[in-house]
């Protein structure tokens, strides 16, 4: 978290108090910072850039696993013949029975 923008926002609050409470206002800047910075880095944040690099991650995982699933869903083609596929399938565990790639939310 960029320390200036924290100093900007505490100077832009200090500054809505009346002229004539100086003491006040300083005193103000000064726990209000520290109350910011605190609170801000209890925060599980990430900066832009590392959101970004994780996002192309995610894209490039998702587009694996599609193409993993198209690759599954040709194996299993191959493996259960096409001469009576519909009583293999039938009596194949659920998790050989032919299915279409799961479609994935947009990344956006």
């Amino acid at each position: 978290m960029d320390p200036l923008w924290i100093d900007d926002l505490v100077r832009r609050f200090g500054e809505q108090l009346p002229p004539g409470m100086a003491a006040l206002r300083e005193d103000f800047e000064r726990n209000s910072q520290a109350l910011l910075q605190a609170a801000l880095a209890k925060l599980d944040l990430v900066t832009r850039e590392e959101f970004e690099v994780q996002r192309e991650v995610l894209a490039r995982t998702r587009a694996q696993l599609e193409q993993l699933e198209l690759q599954v869903i040709a194996l299993e083609q191959r493996v259960i013949p096409v001469v009576g596929a519909s009583s293999a399938t039938a009596s194949a565990p659920a998790n050989l029975q032919q299915t279409a790639p799961t479609s994935h939310p947009p990344l956006d």
